[in-house]
């Protein structure tokens, strides 16, 4: 008899329970509705309205019609334009070169047991905390050509006799915007490298030393694989933030001399906000589109994504 009571009961006890389980879940979704609406607003509202800009010839204040897929063909038949990213492409490459190289480097060097070791950890986070408007004000005034530090720095040495003008010719200027680029980038490498050199077990290097490998086959063939999955994901994420990139260069030159600086975001903001042109701003912006979501899409399949 009991057992019969049970087994009627049963049905009733699965139901409460498959309830209770959807409680659960709908209250899940109710805590992550309203971070999921924020995101929707600020990110994927923006992103429809610059494809439907870039397919107008809106202007300031103007909703423009509808012209296709005009703004693209322009575009792409504009010598700025393939200046523009022809820059980013070199930029990117050479700040990202130099950001790995240089702070896994600083990284390997304050792994050491070196005296002030965490004084010098913590200096080398400030190029990275402080505001990137004022600490690229500070690189302009560097770059003066009459009463910047650089320039009396190198006559003081008695390396040159004249005036280099840094952000006026071409290949100077984007060399300055990849050095400051690099200057403000590296702690980010040096700190999270540091932190994938602290989980490697010294255990490993000791077994090396006793086989006799030097310092540079024990970096080849114990730390450089252990760092290696850490070392993609930063290299990955500054690519990112590399590429899309505006204040410094904006800041330090505008995209000039002769636009050899524009990068896709400066280019866009001269265009869109500038000019006036708030059609053309968005094409040049979403042409970044495909490249920084083949950047993210890595990222996360390298994180083990669910993509």
């Amino acid at each position: 008899m009991g057992n019969t009571k049970l087994m009627n009961r049963s049905p009733s006890i699965a139901v409460v329970c498959q309830i209770r389980r959807l409680g659960r879940q709908l209250s899940g979704f109710l805590f992550v509705a309203p971070a999921f609406l924020w995101l929707l607003m600020i990110l994927l509202i923006p992103f429809l309205l610059s494809i439907y800009l870039s397919l107008t010839n809106s202007t300031a204040g103007t909703w423009g019609t509808f012209i296709g897929l005009e703004n693209y063909r322009n575009l792409l038949g504009s010598q700025i334009f393939r200046r523009t990213f022809l820059n980013s492409l070199v930029f990117t490459a050479a700040s990202i070169g130099l950001k790995t190289t240089i702070g896994t480097a600083l990284a390997l060097l304050l792994n050491q047991k070196l005296r002030g070791r965490k004084f010098f950890r913590g200096a080398t986070l400030l190029p990275w905390i402080a505001p990137a408007s004022l600490s690229t004000l500070a690189w302009l005034w560097i770059f003066n050509p009459v009463f910047g530090v650089a320039n009396q720095s190198l006559k003081g040495l008695g390396l040159i006799r004249a005036d280099v003008p840094w952000l006026s010719q071409p290949t100077l200027a984007m060399l300055c915007v990849i050095l400051v680029n690099t200057w403000r980038g590296t702690p980010f490498f040096v700190i999270t490298v540091l932190a994938g050199l602290s989980s490697v077990p010294q255990q490993l290097y000791e077994a090396a030393k006793v086989d006799g490998a030097g310092t540079w086959i024990r970096f080849l063939h114990v730390t450089l694989p252990l760092i290696q999955p850490i070392l993609i994901i930063v290299v990955l994420f500054s690519t990112i933030m590399t590429f899309s990139d505006f204040q410094i260069v904006y800041i330090l030159t505008n995209g000039g001399p002769a636009n050899s600086t524009h990068l896709f975001a400066t280019l866009a903001y001269q265009v869109g906000m500038t000019g006036g042109n708030t059609g053309g701003g968005a094409t040049i912006l979403l042409f970044m589109f495909p490249f920084l979501a083949l950047l993210i899409y890595l990222q996360l399949r390298i994180r083990g994504g669910d993509f």
